[in-house]
Parts: structure tokens; sequence; C-alpha cells
């Protein structure tokens, strides 16, 4: 089902976010070629929380409440250590030795257990799609691949309570047309791995170029919804849907302008928020303010 609701621009002319996270009643975002991680409030108040040489990607929080930061170039995750002080960034883990190509997205559990994502590849519109690891960091830093032979894991979310021996964690492969699944642990180990929605065949990997071409949905960032189903940011297409497991398409919201991340927020739970810009290609974003942080009701 599409749906029309309104769309309003809460933050604009930013570089290009990602990774929006809701905590603390403000929505968290990375800006990536401005180097600064940002939270904004009801009243779109934005503050810097971290600022950092290296490209920012994604965000988590430690059970002591500390923020990491995926600091995308040089395969490492930062936390901040002081709260008042944006540049107080000290290296929580670096996996640059496990890494194929630049870091992405993260997702951080309660306990502190990490998972990232990576690229696979320089990725550009010729490049060859080659697969890519998930890297998981324990709370204490330590490091090891999770899962390999994913094509560009991006995005991802576990699904269940927090108290159960037994979650989901499902990833996006934005080259690969589907969702994935494994089943966690407490350990933060993965196993059992399927795919939790398909939108279509396999796609070619031939380039980057082809496998979208062949591409229903080009799974970005995803977020938590209700009932178990997940909100996915379809960068092929414009919109955010929100899909069951299986691949039913249950929800759709239109932006009419490209959105690569989204998150569920607001004092109520009833906004969904898109990381928007004209396209993601890096050398067209880089140098330009056109990004903005849009919102539309749920």
């Amino acid at each position: 089902m599409t749906d029309e609701s309104v769309v309003t621009t809460v933050v604009g002319e930013r570089a290009f976010l990602e990774c929006p996270r809701w905590r603390g009643d403000r929505l968290w975002v990375s800006d990536l070629y401005a180097h600064e991680v940002l939270s904004i409030g009801a009243d779109a108040d934005v503050r810097v929380e971290a600022t950092m040489g290296d490209q920012p990607s994604g965000l988590g929080w430690l059970p002591d409440g500390r923020l990491l930061i995926v600091s995308m170039v040089d395969g490492r995750v930062l936390v901040r250590e002081d709260a008042n002080d944006p540049a107080a960034l000290s290296v929580h883990a670096d996996v640059s030795h496990l890494a194929t190509g630049k870091l992405n997205d993260m997702t951080v559990d309660e306990n502190g257990h990490a998972f990232i994502s990576t690229f696979g590849f320089e990725f550009r519109s010729h490049s060859y799609v080659e697969s890519a690891v998930l890297i998981h960091v324990a709370p204490d830093g330590s490091a090891r691949i999770a899962a390999d032979d994913l094509l560009f894991p991006n995005g991802s979310v576990i699904l269940g309570e927090a108290g159960d021996a037994v979650r989901t964690f499902v990833i996006a492969e934005s080259m690969g047309n589907r969702l994935t699944a494994f089943d966690l642990d407490r350990s933060g180990r993965l196993a059992n791995r399927r795919v939790w929605a398909a939108f279509g065949p396999e796609v070619p990997r031939t380039s980057v170029r082809d496998a979208m071409a062949a591409a229903q949905v080009a799974p970005d960032g995803i977020c938590l919804g209700e009932d178990r189903t997940i909100w996915v940011a379809d960068a092929l297409n414009q919109r955010v849907i929100r899909v069951a497991e299986g691949g039913v398409i249950l929800d759709e919201r239109r932006f009419g302008t490209g959105v690569f991340a989204c998150a569920v927020g607001g004092v109520r739970g009833d906004v969904l928020y898109g990381c928007a810009a004209p396209s993601s290609s890096e050398h067209q974003r880089r140098g330009t303010r056109e990004a903005s942080l849009l919102a539309t009701a749920i």
C-alpha cells in the first residue's frame, strides 16, 4: 500500500546523512562528508555530538552509554569518551585487518556486541560486485568475522526481546536484492543463515550497474517496524517500504528524492525519518550541501 502522507524537511543543506538512530528523544545521524555526528531535537535544533577526520558511518551505544562510531575509511570503531567534548574519541576496535573495503553501517545490541558491515569493493557503477564480510566486535573490543559472502551488506536490525536466548539478526544485502537473517545468541554468535525477504531473483554480479538494472529493490539502511516487520530504504526507487518476512511489502512511503537510510522515532514513535540526497555517489556528493533529513507520519 502506498501512502501519500506529507513529507517534511527536518534539516537541510547537509553533505550526506547516514545511519539514523532515535535515542534520548533525539535523532542521531552521521554526516559523512562533513565528518560530524549530529543529534537533532524535536524542534529541529542541531547539536554536533562528534567531530572526526575520517568519515563517520554506523552509530551505536555501549551499555554504559558511551557512543560508538564507525570510522569508515581507516577501518576502526571509535568511542566517544566525553559527551561534552565532540573531539574526545578513542579507538574501541581496529578491524582494518578484517575489513573487505570500507566499513559501512553498524548495529550494537544492549550488551555492547557490535556488528559492522563492509563494502567488499570500491563502489563504482562499473565495479564487479565482490562479496564482503560482516564483522563482530565484542564489548571488550576484540573482533572477528561473523559472516562472509554477503553482497554489499548494509543496514541491520535485531528482532526479538532483549532477554531471549536466541534472536534474529537481519541484514540488508544492497547488491543482493534481499534481506538475510541469522540466529543470534547472547554471545554474539550468528548461525542458521537464511533469506528473510527476497525481492526477486538473483541479480548479476558483473557490475554495480548491471545489478541495479536487474534488482527490484536496493535495500540500504533499515530499521524495525511494528509486529516483527522491517522498514527498508530502497535506494533505487525513492521510497521506504515496510516488509514482512518472506518479502511481502505491507506499506510504502515515497519521498520524492533518493533515500538511503531510515529510522522510526519521534517522542511517540510515530515518525519515519529518511536520509535523503539526489544520489549516493561519493564524487557527486562530497562537495555539495544538498542532503537532508526528511520525515513523515506513520
